[in-house]
C-alpha cells in the first residue's frame, strides 16, 4: 500500500533524523511487529523465547493471529499491546521498587486499557489502581478490558483531570499517556497520515500541559510523574519535558537502559527522555520521560470526612455474596447490584467516592432478584472467583466460540440453574440451565460480531 506523508511532517523529520531520514522512510513500509502481554494472575504462560527486552512478561510473535478467535484472549489471559508501551511499565517498576505492590497509580489518560492491565498486574493484591477516562464513548472498552484482566484493587473513573489535582498528594505514581498527534503509529495506520497537521500538533502541545498542569497536585511529595506520547513531535515530547522543568519544583529521572533494546535517549536543556523509532527499537514510535516532585501537599484522605454515604450491603445478602469470593471484601449494594471492593482499598474508594465521577471499581459481584442472587459476568472474570461455589463445564474451542457468539450451547449432563462455562479451564462467563432451554449469559455488548467458521 503506497503512502505520502504529510509535506510539513516530512520536512520536519528530515531534519529532525538527518541522515537517518531514509532509514525511517524505509521502516514505515515493513509490517508492525505484533506483541501481546501475558497475564501470569491467570497462569498464562508463553511458549515464545521473543520476550519483549524491557518487560518479562511481553512477547513478540511471529505473525499476527486472528485473536478474535481465541476464546484465551475473550478471557482476559493476554493483552494484545505494542511492544513499545510496555516500557511505562518498566519505568514504575524501576521507579518504585519492591514498593509498587504497596504503591497507589493512577492512570490519567487510560483508554482502551493496555498500559492499565500492566499497572493493574505490578499492584499485586496490596495496590491501588485508579485508571480515568474523560470521553464517555471511550469509557466502555476500558472496563472491559480492566475487567477480563481480573484484579480487583482498581476504580474507574470518569472526571476531568482538574478533579485529580484538588486531591492533594494522593497518588505515588501519576501516568500521562497524552493524547498526541499520533505520528508514532503511522506504519500501523497509514490513514492517521491524513489526519495530521501542524495546527493538531500544535493544540496536542497545549492540551498535554493543561493535562500536566491540572494533574500536577495528586502527585505525593516524592512521587512521580511518568509522560509518554506516541509522537516523535518536538514540540509534545522534549519541549513539553523542559517546560514540566521550568514550572515546577521537579527532578528529571533517568532510566537504566539496556544498549541492545535500541532505545534512543533524548537529551534537551540538561534533560533526558527516552525515544522509540522502528528502525531502531522492535515496535512503534513512542516517548517517556519521568519527573519526581520535590515538594507539595499529602491528600488528608485518612481523616478527612466523607459526605457521600456508600449504602454496604445487608447482613443477609452479604452472607449469600462472600463464598463465591476469595479474600477479604467490603460489600456495597447500589440499586440491585453488590459490588466487592477488597478492604485493602476500601477507605480510599470511600474517599474517592466523594471526590470524583466513580464510574466503576472492585468486583460487580451479583445482582439481586428477590432474595436469590445471580452472579455477575466480572465476577467469572476475576481471579478472587471461589471457583469451588460454582458447578464449572469446560467447553471446546467450537462451543467456546458459539458461546462467546451469544449463540445457544448445550452440554450433556450439566446441572440445573447457574453454571460457570470454562476453555481450557480458564473462565470465559455464564450460562443458566433452564431444563428445556440454556439462557447465554455472556454481555451483549462484549460478544463477538464476526461470523465464525
Amino acid at each position: 500500500m503506497e503512502f505520502y506523508l504529510p509535506k510539513p511532517f516530512e520536512q520536519r523529520m528530515r531534519q529532525q533524523l538527518g541522515t537517518e531520514f531514509d532509514l525511517y522512510l524505509e521502516s514505515l513500509k515493513e509490517p508492525a511487529p505484533v506483541s501481546v502481554r501475558i497475564n501470569r494472575a491467570k497462569n498464562a504462560d508463553a511458549a515464545s523465547a521473543d520476550v519483549v527486552g524491557w518487560e518479562n512478561d511481553g512477547f513478540y510473535l511471529s505473525e499476527r493471529p486472528v485473536f478474535t478467535l481465541d476464546p484465551l484472549f475473550h478471557a482476559g489471559m493476554y493483552y494484545v499491546q505494542e511492544a513499545c508501551s510496555m516500557f511505562a511499565g518498566y519505568a514504575i517498576k524501576t521507579l518504585l521498587g519492591d514498593n509498587v505492590s504497596n504503591s497507589a497509580i493512577l492512570d490519567l489518560c487510560a483508554a482502551p486499557g493496555g498500559k492499565s492491565t500492566h499497572y493493574a498486574s505490578m499492584i499485586g493484591d496490596n495496590g491501588l489502581l485508579v485508571c480515568n477516562e474523560v470521553i464517555g464513548s471511550r469509557v466502555p472498552i476500558l472496563q472491559e478490558n480492566l475487567a477480563k484482566w481480573g484484579r480487583p484493587n482498581v476504580i474507574i473513573t470518569k472526571s476531568d483531570p482538574s478533579e485529580f489535582g484538588k486531591l492533594g498528594g494522593f497518588f505515588d505514581v501519576v501516568a500521562i499517556d497524552a493524547p498526541c498527534s499520533g505520528e508514532g503509529l503511522f506504519r500501523r495506520d497509514y490513514s492517521a497520515m491524513d489526519e495530521w497537521s501542524v495546527e493538531n500538533a500544535e493544540l496536542c502541545a497545549q492540551r498535554q500541559r493543561r493535562i500536566i498542569a491540572d494533574a500536577w497536585n495528586c502527585i505525593k511529595p516524592g512521587g512521580y510523574l511518568v509522560y509518554s506520547t506516541c509522537t516523535f513531535n518536538p514540540n509534545e515530547d522534549e519541549l513539553n519535558m523542559d517546560w514540566i522543568a521550568q514550572n515546577y519544583d521537579a527532578e528529571n529521572v533517568q532510566l537504566p537502559i539496556n544498549e541492545k533494546w535500541g532505545i534512543c535517549k533524548i537529551e534537551y536543556n540538561g534533560l533526558q527522555g527516552y525515544r522509540f523509532i522502528h528502525y531502531k527499537t522492535k515496535g512503534e514510535g513512542f516517548f517517556l520521560c519521568v519527573f519526581r516532585k520535590k515538594d507539595g501537599d499529602v491528600a488528608n484522605w485518612q481523616k478527612g470526612k466523607v459526605k457521600k454515604h456508600l449504602q454496604h450491603a445487608p447482613q443477609a445478602l452479604i452472607k449469600q455474596t462472600t463464598p463465591m469470593l476469595i479474600g477479604n471484601f467490603e460489600f456495597y449494594l447500589n440499586n440491585d447490584e453488590i459490588r466487592a471492593i477488597p478492604a485493602s482499598i476500601d477507605k480510599q474508594y470511600q474517599y474517592l467516592c466523594d471526590k470524583l465521577h466513580v464510574v466503576g471499581a472492585g468486583i460487580e459481584t451479583a445482582k439481586v432478584f428477590g432474595n436469590k442472587l445471580q452472579p455477575q459476568h466480572e465476577l467469572a472474570m476475576s481471579n478472587n472467583i471461589n471457583r469451588q461455589y460454582f458447578n464449572t463445564i469446560d467447553l471446546n474451542l467450537n462451543d467456546a466460540l458459539k458461546y462467546l457468539h451469544r449463540d445457544a450451547i448445550f452440554v450433556e449432563g450439566a446441572k440445573q440453574g447457574i453454571n460457570l462455562v470454562t476453555y481450557k479451564n480458564t473462565p470465559l462467563g455464564w450460562v443458566k440451565n433452564l431444563g428445556t432451554r440454556w439462557n447465554n449469559l455472556y454481555p451483549q455488548n462484549w460478544k463477538i460480531r464476526m461470523n465464525l467458521p
